[in-house]
Formats: structure tokens, sequence, C-alpha cells
């Protein structure tokens, strides 16, 4: 049998790049190696490629001293795959397909799926347009609304609006924003993952600093009104055809899931399947594959929503297209929970790439 050569991509220039390196480990050692040859290749903060042939256990403590050489990706569709640089020659290493396990900013975003396109390698979830929309909070929200689907009041500020002006035109942009959405709200940068520069604002002087620690991650700012509920999450799987995992709820032991929480405290929880009634999260199911769908998703993503407290109303969040593979990530164990394991996990994802490329 001929082995197709997979390319885990990791690493990268967002605020996730040591996430990706867990991530990337977890998908690495899973792979199938009877069916894949896999290529770790890891991307600098500085933005340089390389091939890296060191142990696995060696991509999280970040020890790097083994990089075969550094590579590039062929712009050359009839060469496709990565141009290995020795010395002043390339030599095209041919790849059948692409993880890309990058996280945020240049991996989520729709920039490194454009590279891929250009290229003309298959590669493992959502398209430029899908990627781009899902990464930005604001256009998805956008996109929700166009389907029906229930969401926190928001609205959107933009940094060239907020910065280098009077205070007192600054009072104004705040008393519209009053006027829109209740304390506490939260303000989000829009294009930020893992609840990077996420801040809940109780008063006025906490909203302004929110929305300027907000404006150093992002130009475009989502405030968003408090709901008070249970956090739950749900997987999606497919592409034309489209499977949703069980739902699982999030214990967060801070007053909000952000990075923190989410990576460093061990007494935030996942709990799978979530204790909801069948019927509420049948319909957290149903609304997880509409978004998908309405977002021209591909490949994989989790959905992310609350159901309100006092009226079991579900509200959604927010869509991440290549979620965490880390132990404690909730996407594949949602996924584990519905009867596919890691292994076969990837594998999926992975005939969905060529399924995409293909169509």
């Amino acid at each position: 049998m001929n082995k197709k050569v997979v390319v885990v991509l990791f690493g990268g220039q967002s605020s996730e790049h040591e996430i990706s390196k867990i991530s990337a480990a977890t998908i690495i050692s899973a792979l199938d190696t009877e069916k894949y040859y896999v290529m770790p290749v890891y991307i600098s903060e500085e933005g340089h490629w390389f091939l890296y042939d060191g142990p696995v256990e060696n991509i999280t403590t970040g020890k790097w001293e083994k990089y075969s050489a550094r590579v590039i990706l062929s712009p050359d569709t009839e060469h496709r795959g990565l141009l290995r640089i020795v010395g002043n020659k390339f030599k095209v290493i041919p790849v059948d397909t692409v993880i890309p396990v990058l996280h945020g900013k240049y991996g989520e975003d729709g920039t490194i799926q454009g590279l891929l396109e250009l290229s003309g390698i298959p590669y493992v979830g959502c398209g430029v347009l899908s990627s781009s929309i899902s990464m930005d909070k604001s256009y998805t929200k956008i996109i929700a609304d166009s389907i029906g689907i229930k969401q926190a009041k928001y609205t959107v500020v933009y940094r060239h609006m907020f910065e280098d002006i009077q205070e007192d035109e600054k009072n104004k942009i705040i008393e519209n924003i009053e006027s829109k959405i209740p304390y506490p709200c939260f303000v989000k940068p829009s294009n930020a993952g893992s609840s990077v520069g996420i801040t809940k604002a109780n008063s006025r002087e906490e909203l302004k600093n929110a929305i300027a620690l907000a404006c150093e991650h992002d130009r475009i700012v989502v405030i968003e009104e408090t709901i008070n509920g249970r956090e739950v999450e749900c997987g999606v799987l497919g592409n034309n055809s489209v499977t949703a995992s069980c739902v699982g709820e999030i214990l967060s032991a801070a007053e909000f899931y952000d990075f923190d929480a989410k990576y460093n405290n061990k007494e935030s929880k996942t709990v799978i399947p979530a204790g909801l009634d069948e019927s509420i999260s049948e319909k957290i199911r149903e609304n997880a594959v509409s978004i998908f769908k309405a977002l021209d998703g591909c490949g994989l993503a989790r959905v992310d929503f609350f159901v309100e407290n006092e009226t079991n109303r579900i509200i959604f969040n927010e869509i991440n297209t290549f979620p965490g593979f880390t132990s404690i990530s909730m996407y594949p164990l949602l996924f584990e929970a519905s009867g596919i394991n890691l292994e076969e996990l990837l594998e999926k994802l992975i005939e969905l790439s060529f399924e995409r490329y293909d169509r």
C-alpha cells in the first residue's frame, strides 16, 4: 500500500503558538504510520519553516536541535509540495495533504488556507472564506443573524474610532454602547482565538480599559451582553454531509473561560455529555450544523453556545474552525464520547480533505 504523505503544520505566529505545538504532538502521535508518512513542519514565531525530524516529545518542550532543513511551500502546482532548501538548491518533497494545526492568526483566518489553495495542496479543515469569516466574530454574528440563530446583544467598535480621540468623543462612544448593552458586558477582539484579550466590564471605566486592551489584539472589537447560563460546546465533522457530536459542558474555574482558565487552571473541568434535556442537546446539535453550513464549513469545527439559566434559551457564542487537539481539548473528547476515537477521527479528516479538493 502506498502511504499518503501528510504534513502536520504547527507553531505559527499567533498568541496560540504553544497550544499549537501541544495539539500537533497529540495528532502526530495518533496518526497511523502504516497508512501515512508523517512530516512535521514547524513554523517559528518569526515565520520560518522547518522540516522537523526530532522526537515527538520535543515538540512540546521546545527543544529544536534537529531541524533537518529549512523548507518553503511550493507555489508551482505542477510540483506541489514542500521545497527543501539544501545549500543553494531546492528539492521538491511531494505532499498529499496538510493538517494545519495552527490556531488563531495566520492559522484559522484563511491565510494559510489561501497559501495551500495557491499551491494546489489538499488540506484538512475549512476553506479560505469560511475560515476568515469564522475567525472574525463580528462577521460570524452577521451570518448567524441571517439564519435566525439566537445570539447575545452586541455592538462593534473599530480601533480607529476609539484611539487618538478626545475624552469627550470617547465618552460619546461609550454612552452609545451603554444604550445598547447593559453592564456587565464582555469585550472581545473580533479576531483573537483562545479567549485572548477578552475582558468582563462592570463599569464605564472598566469598559474603556477593556476596549483599549482588545484594540491591542485587533482593529475590530465586539462588545456583547453577559449571558448567565451554562457554557456548552458541540463538534461538527463533514463536508456536504455533516455530523454533530454529543454536547459537552465547560465548568470554568474562573469567572469566565479565558485562556488561563482553559489551559492553566486545573480546576476547570469538562462534562461529556452535558447533563441537558435531550431536546435541548438535539437543538444545539442542529444549530451547530446549521451555522457550520451557513459559513460554508468543511472538515471540522467546534461550535460554542450558552444555555440561559432562567429560560433554557440556546444562545450561539462562537465557532472555532481548527479547535485544539490537546489532551484536555473538547473537540476530540466530544467525538470520542460519540464513538469515534482520535485515530479514526484523524483518518476521517484526512479523507474529507481529499473529498473537498476533488469536489
